[in-house]
């Protein structure tokens, strides 16, 4: 669901000047502004105008964006006999949050800092390995897969794992899809005029 509170943040991420989306939605600047700073609550029709009109700008803006555009191609994985408080280390010294999980060479499951925390938090799992507390696999997709289907995906999951022939080519997490996106709004298609 749009919340109002997503409009400015949409509108700059797509390098949209106010004075175009008042000009779209056929209102003034000022009430834009003042919609934008929670000043006024806007109509029904006002509201679903603006997000209309950002939506097809954002549609401009990534049209061919691919999960391989998105991903991190330098994947760090984790041996399921790594013991924990090594597998905190390296989460600790790269800024991971989650760390897909292998063992014989195959994707097992995922490491995040939730499960690590919990885990460090028993003192029966202190010695443990990260098979032991391992989550489930995340999603797997190939590298033509649209970009923006991996947001709901993420909104479920820590990350998606990008493999190519069975061969893992890269992660997405939010950041890293957060990043593409706004990357490419900012290089969005403009319309040639005749």
């Amino acid at each position: 669901m749009d919340t109002l509170e997503e409009i400015r943040r949409r509108r700059l991420a797509l390098g949209i000047p106010v004075r175009e989306l008042a000009r779209a939605v056929g209102r003034s600047v000022a009430t834009i502004s003042r919609v934008e700073r929670g000043r006024i609550r806007p109509s029904y029709e006002l509201a679903q105008a603006i997000f209309r009109f950002l939506e097809s700008k954002e549609g401009e803006a990534n049209p061919h964006l691919l999960a391989r555009d998105v991903m991190n191609p330098g994947v760090t994985t984790l041996d399921g006999g790594t013991t924990l408080a090594a597998a905190g280390a390296l989460m600790e010294r790269h800024g991971f949050s989650q760390i897909p999980v292998l063992d014989d060479g195959k994707i097992t499951g995922g490491l995040s800092e939730t499960a690590l925390l919990k885990a460090l938090a028993e003192p029966s799992h202190r010695r443990s390995r990260v098979r032991d507390v391992q989550e489930p696999g995340y999603p797997q997709v190939g590298e033509e897969f649209p970009a923006d289907l991996l947001a709901t995906l993420l909104t479920r999951y820590p990350a998606v794992l990008v493999m190519q022939r069975g061969e893992l080519r890269g992660i997405v997490t939010k950041t890293d899809l957060i990043r593409g996106l706004r990357h490419s709004s900012l290089r969005r298609k403009v319309p040639v005029q005749d």
